[in-house]
């Protein structure tokens, strides 16, 4: 029964107005298939890179600074040319967009967990509680979120034996970018549960004795989600930034897992002698990116918002 609904699923889909949105937005479409082809292409990387750059075996330091190869010294076998220690910055991008596409759904997923969940408890009980969680995001809010990010990563790394901060470095950046993006979540969720919780429907379930909890999880959680998923969408721009910007300043990932940080901030330190694509390309590949998701994002705004279409 279950198997002969999913055709019945897929066609309302495309009948849906989210998906004619989808389909008149030729800009929408573009974004969508080059985050298609990226994040595709950064999960395969490990089994489809030319080479694989973190096996000091294939490394060569002569090809170290080779340019790329339409300029004059490029080799055919290094595309974008390579970095400092010989390795080909084509397949660096390539295994480093894993790893900032995986802290950034991992950091959003988390922000987006901790922040429904207390949005919905504030905006479902109310009154002190509801006091406490709001003014803890205030207090967060007059805070950047790269600073408090900053705070939990050098706290952690303080906390945590020096021999095991390489080990612990990517949960650590996901854990500090998570935890300083859940307000807007919070905050969405809590102004959506204050309107859906005077509905019919929450009445009626509290009159048959439903627990609170089910009640938040299995009635007024999916309508409130649509605001919450177009803020998720825009978040995980915000985080693969987040993690560049952490990784720039020496912070984020090691050097043992690049990400798109790691090594525009390694490429900075030769950009001024000549050897400018080791920062420019992994830079072009992070624009690309986040444009291409925050372009998502936009159009996602505008198809579940009924005001716009």
């Amino acid at each position: 029964m279950a198997v002969a609904s999913v055709p019945g699923a897929v066609r309302r889909f495309v009948d849906s107005d989210v998906f004619y949105s989808f389909r008149r937005s030729k800009v929408t479409m573009a974004a969508a298939a080059v985050t298609f082809v990226i994040v595709i292409c950064s999960v395969l990387a490990p089994w489809i890179v030319p080479h694989n750059t973190y096996d000091v075996r294939s490394l060569n330091l002569l090809d170290a600074f080779t340019p790329p190869v339409w300029i004059e010294g490029g080799k055919p076998q290094y595309l974008l040319g390579t970095d400092d220690q010989g390795r080909d910055v084509f397949s660096t991008i390539m295994l480093g967009a894993r790893v900032s596409l995986l802290v950034g759904f991992c950091a959003t997923l988390f922000a987006m967990t901790i922040g429904v969940f207390l949005g919905l408890v504030s905006g479902y009980i109310g009154g002190t509680t509801d006091a406490v969680i709001m003014r803890v995001a205030d207090v967060k809010l007059s805070f950047p979120a790269i600073l408090i990010a900053l705070l939990i990563d050098g706290v952690a790394r303080g906390i945590i034996p020096r021999d095991m901060h390489d080990d612990l470095a990517l949960y650590v950046v996901i854990f500090s970018i998570g935890i300083s993006n859940w307000v807007a979540y919070a905050r969405t969720v809590r102004g959506s549960t204050l309107v859906e919780k005077n509905k019919e429907y929450v009445q009626a379930a509290r009159i048959i004795g439903l627990h609170p909890l089910t009640i938040m999880i299995r009635h007024v959680l999916p309508n409130v989600m649509g605001p919450v998923l177009v803020i998720g969408t825009l978040g995980l721009a915000g985080a693969i930034l987040a993690e560049a910007t952490l990784s720039f300043l020496g912070v984020g990932v090691p050097g043992t897992q690049p990400s798109l940080g790691t090594l525009i901030r390694v490429g900075n330190n030769f950009l001024f002698s000549g050897e400018w694509w080791m920062t420019i390309f992994p830079g072009v590949m992070l624009v690309i990116l986040v444009l291409a998701v925050n372009l998502l994002g936009d159009w996602l705004r505008d198809a579940l918002n009924p005001k716009l279409r």
